[in-house]
């Protein structure tokens, strides 16, 4: 007669104790963290790659990831600039205004466009491997913030070539990228979750982007517009319009940095990379499992 084995709940508390769990399950979020912190150079790698690869099969190369923004750019110069100058009012430098809102708001539209599909697009290396699932989405945040640097340095020119001056604000420019890349990653990992939750869901996504397009002041200034002051202050401190905010503030001389909108854009990037983070890691054990 075969002898019973001990019970499945002295099973599980002996695995415990030795830091066994289940194939594929959700590791504790500490546990979780640190596994992340140890595959940071496999992150550095996969960012990289990707901010180098999107444009290598084009003739240009590396050049679009400027050109792209920069043609975005003169469009909406011809069209808000000249066939609709009123939307320019309250503006004196225009083309820097104008630059830098296209410039910041293609990065960070298509960290998170990108960031939804970091799952569903990379089923094969979720079911071959085992590493944490948020490496995924951060390293899209990651690879965008790398390709955005050469776009900040052509939107400096630009802005210098316009202000014909340089101002010490300018220096708080790395810290509004910090906080816009905590921002992004954040982003990125809900908008993953959500997709790998409901695919239908990244078809949504675009259309919500091009509609944040249209109330983050890209193109106009939030304070010019004609809207009770509940909604103004809404569309001037929701986090899109605020870093483009904190941007311009720091570049061009005709706009400060005020306290409030640092403490607004530093708590928006705190909060949104902590709950996108937890969210991403609720969901740990079900990717790739669809």
């Amino acid at each position: 007669m075969t002898k019973p084995g001990p019970p499945p709940s002295e099973l599980a508390q002996l695995a415990a104790e030795h830091g066994l769990h289940p194939v594929g399950g959700r590791p504790p979020l500490g546990a979780y963290i640190r596994s992340l912190w140890q595959r940071r150079a496999f992150l550095w790698v996969l960012a990289s790659s990707r901010s180098y690869g999107r444009n290598q099969n084009n003739y240009l190369g590396q050049l679009w990831s400027v050109l792209s923004p920069l043609t975005l750019a003169a469009v909406y110069l011809l069209v808000f600039g000249y066939l609709l100058p009123r939307i320019s009012d309250g503006v004196d430098n225009y083309v820097g205004f104008l630059t830098v809102g296209v410039f910041i708001f293609s990065a960070m539209a298509s960290t998170i466009t990108s960031g939804s599909t970091a799952i569903t697009n990379n089923m094969n290396l979720v079911r071959a491997l085992h590493f944490p699932r948020a490496i995924l989405p951060i390293s899209v945040a990651l690879a965008e913030a790398m390709s955005l640097v050469p776009t900040i340095g052509v939107m400096l020119v630009i802005v210098l070539a316009t202000e014909r001056t340089v101002s010490w604000s300018w220096l708080l420019l790395p810290l509004i990228l910090v906080l816009f890349f905590l921002f992004s990653a954040g982003a990125s990992m809900i908008a993953a979750r959500m997709v790998v939750s409901a695919r239908d869901l990244r078809n949504l996504i675009p259309m919500g982007i091009r509609l944040l397009r249209y109330v983050s002041g890209v193109f106009f200034l939030i304070s010019t517009l004609d809207a009770p002051r509940l909604l103004g202050l809404v569309l001037e401190y929701q986090p899109v319009a605020l870093y483009l905010t904190l941007v311009r503030s720091s570049v061009l001389s005709e706009f400060s940095p005020r306290l409030d909108q640092w403490l607004m854009g530093a708590a928006w990037a705190v909060v949104m990379a902590v709950v996108g983070f937890i969210v991403f890691w609720g969901a740990e054990d079900r990717y790739g499992r669809d």
